[in-house]
């Protein structure tokens, strides 16, 4: 089935906006836990339960979002559906619990995935893991992968609306147009009010770089680059983006994106890459902007969780 927009909401901004505004996410049985990682860090996890021989789905969210975004709450609702286990990972200091390290979670961080993997294959080894991701956790699913090869200990993957050129992607929400205005100050309000707390504990944040940044350019160069170990912005989106590694994923993948997206540009999209790999499935639609696809000629239902569930149940 082919995603076609709700009649009444067919602009990239509204598709965009309409679930984080309107949406309320699914109530599920979740369950909140605390895994200690391998550098005195945590993770948050909300597990859904379930049969410990069924299909283990971890889900990533986007940046600043949570596990209780409504798209994460979307898919593990559909998991939920096929009688599947699922985790649902809260990045570093996005759990409502600032974590312990100056360090925090970043578009290219695959370590903490790579850790949540390994505990969750030690629980049942016999069933099969599947691999989620929204936006900056979609770019870390990619990346991962990339990174594993033929190594990945997963069945298959989806990621949806991908930032594959962080530099791209970057310019278009500091672009000086009213949206991305209005896009980049809902980041920049939570990334900064989160860094400035952390430079009350840790004096190598520039507190005063914090506070006057007013782009995504100027936060990743005081905080994001410096932090992580990144020469400056340029350097971390460099190394970050999932693009390059597309070619070297090597297991079922499913990509959703939109041409309309207005967080990530349509030259940025992993055309040649994806029609290369065999393991790589590329769909692209004219609507659906950012982590929207929202269908339905009335009653507005959310397709890209949908087809998701339905790719992943292929590969099961």
């Amino acid at each position: 089935m082919r995603f076609e927009p709700a009649r009444w909401l067919r602009g990239p901004h509204g598709q965009t906006v309409f679930g984080t505004l309107l949406r309320r996410g699914p109530r599920l049985p979740l369950c909140r836990e605390r895994w200690e990682l391998s550098d005195g860090d945590f993770l948050d996890v909300d597990r859904l339960g379930g049969a410990a021989e069924a299909p283990l789905l971890i889900v990533l969210h986007g940046l600043e979002g949570s596990s209780s975004s409504h798209y994460v709450r979307g898919l593990l609702a559909q998991a939920r559906k096929r009688g599947w286990r699922a985790l649902a990972l809260n990045f570093r200091s996005c759990s409502g619990e600032a974590n312990r390290l100056v360090r925090s979670y970043h578009s290219g961080e695959t370590g903490d995935l790579a850790e949540a993997i390994s505990r969750a294959r030690s629980e049942s080894r016999a069933a099969p893991v599947l691999l989620g991701g929204f936006s900056l956790g979609g770019n870390v699913v990619v990346k991962w992968l990339g990174e594993q090869g033929d190594a990945a200990p997963v069945r298959a993957a989806v990621a949806v609306s991908v930032p594959f050129d962080l530099k791209l992607c970057a310019r278009a929400l500091d672009a000086r147009d009213a949206m991305a205005l209005v896009y980049r100050t809902r980041f920049l309000r939570t990334l900064k009010r989160k860094a400035v707390e952390k430079a009350r504990l840790f004096p190598q944040i520039d507190i005063a770089r914090v506070r006057a940044a007013r782009t995504l350019f100027e936060f990743d160069e005081a905080v994001t680059a410096p932090v992580h170990g990144f020469s400056g912005a340029q350097d971390y989106w460099a190394q970050s983006s999932s693009g390059p590694y597309v070619a070297r994923v090597r297991v079922p993948l499913l990509l959703l994106s939109a041409q309309d997206d207005p967080f990530i540009p349509a030259e940025c999209l992993p055309h040649a890459a994806a029609a290369a790999n065999p393991a790589v499935t590329l769909e692209l639609y004219p609507n659906g902007g950012h982590l929207g696809f929202v269908a339905g000629p009335y009653v507005p239902w959310f397709w890209a969780e949908w087809r998701a569930a339905e790719f992943l149940a292929a590969h099961v």
